[in-house]
């Protein structure tokens, strides 16, 4: 016998209270497109920023600065006096049909039935056991979303002594987060040539934060019965080990987006980034249900994701309007280094991606980069790009290199 469910019939569900879903939140409600309802599992929406607390936030979208847990705040009050209602600790366990979802929450189980779905449930970096890395299993190993929700939401100890594991934009966030904590970063373990992170911050966190990088290096094991006691760290290059004691590890970046309610409504995924198939107007495969945000790019920065969010927006206006996609599209495929590009279907009369970006992912530094656009084995575009391709962090390429794409032709090639 099925349990009867109350149901909620909102004009836009957006599940997922981060910077993406609550400024999509806000623009949707601002723009009176009815009745907006985000849904985050969290105790309070806001997303990483909540725990991310040091300065650098709200840049693009908000053309200010500010820390992580302010930004959090401003975008969750800004979506509310939009008019957008935000339910906290609300789960959503999965699927009815293709447009109704379940709901978990204090107040009970129950449905939601939109008209259009925006999925912006964000990313999340892999632990150490996804790494598949060796040794024991001891207490003081994190991630840095762990060691933030830790530290800063919870205001618990760590260690002394921190290795860092990844050279990203997050790696020094949580090299801030340890010294704050009253832990010393000793070393950060990067496996590229040089640190992944924008040179200023390299340059910045040996300079302040006097945090060493072992670059084209990679952990080996970890040592310690009980708490940890060190990691055994190897050169790529010389094959050389050797030992650095410490008694926290905090496993940084690798980013994987939490797709799981799109794989469990058997939305398309891309092969590349592991989340949704998208187009420009970030269409998933099931119509009505659209994407945005660091669900789509793992990782981008959180005034980017929030960006995708003021974007997604219009497109669900278009959508409540009774506009549909052309069934055409030409897919948009990457070659090495390039792992991943976003979105990937350009179809005509489109709008062009959140500002008039493609963002891709290599896995090589390329310091002066020269993008090639190729359909059907022809070069179609090259254009030379001022900033480098660097790993670790997303590489952006003007959208304004697809122009010469012909809807007839066949799939869209971008490489270096």
């Amino acid at each position: 016998m099925t349990d009867h469910l109350s149901l909620l019939e909102p004009d836009v569900l957006i599940i997922g209270g981060g910077p993406a879903g609550l400024t999509a939140a806000s623009e949707l409600s601002a723009r009176r497109a009815g009745h907006i309802l985000v849904v985050d599992r969290e105790q309070e929406a806001g997303g990483i920023p909540r725990h991310s607390d040091h300065t650098g936030y709200g840049i693009r979208d908000l053309h200010r600065v500010m820390s992580g847990p302010a930004y959090a705040r401003h975008l969750v009050d800004q979506a509310a006096r939009a008019g957008a209602e935000i339910r906290t600790n609300t789960m959503v366990t999965g699927w009815a049909d293709d447009h109704t979802v379940e709901v978990t929450s204090p107040q009970g189980r129950y449905q939601i039935r939109p008209r259009a779905i925006v999925l912006a449930t964000g990313a999340r970096e892999r632990p150490r056991t996804a790494r598949r890395i060796p040794g024991d299993r001891p207490h003081g190993v994190y991630t840095t979303g762990q060691l933030q929700n830790l530290v800063h939401l919870h205001h618990q100890p760590v260690g002394k002594r921190a290795v860092i594991v990844g050279g990203e934009l997050v790696s020094w966030s949580a090299a801030l987060t340890l010294r704050e904590a009253g832990c010393t970063p000793a070393l950060m373990i990067s496996r590229y040539p040089k640190a992944e992170s924008y040179a200023a911050f390299n340059a910045a966190g040996r300079a302040v934060l006097r945090v060493p990088v072992a670059t084209r290096s990679r952990v080996t094991q970890v040592i310690g019965k009980g708490r940890c006691q060190a990691v055994e760290i190897e050169h790529l290059d010389t094959g050389k080990r050797r030992t650095i004691e410490c008694d926290t590890v905090v496993f940084t970046g690798d980013w994987i987006p939490d797709h799981e309610l799109a794989r469990a409504a058997g939305i398309t995924l891309d092969e590349g980034t592991l989340g949704p198939l998208t187009d420009s107007a970030l269409r998933t495969s099931r119509p009505g249900v659209f994407a945005a945000g660091n669900l789509l790019h793992p990782v981008d920065t959180a005034d980017i994701a929030a960006l995708d969010g003021k974007h997604v927006a219009q497109q669900v206006i278009n959508h409540l309007h009774g506009e549909r996609r052309s069934a055409a599209g030409v897919r948009l495929t990457v070659s090495a280094p390039f792992r991943w590009i976003a979105p990937q279907i350009l179809r005509p009369d489109d709008p062009a991606p959140a500002r008039g970006r493609l963002l891709l992912w290599t896995d090589e530094y390329v310091r002066f980069p020269k993008v090639t656009v190729r359909q059907d084995g022809r070069a179609i575009a090259r254009r030379t790009l001022p900033w480098p391709a660097s790993p670790g962090r997303v590489f952006r390429v003007p959208s304004s290199l697809l122009d010469g794409v012909s809807q007839a032709a066949g799939p869209v090639q971008i490489s270096l």
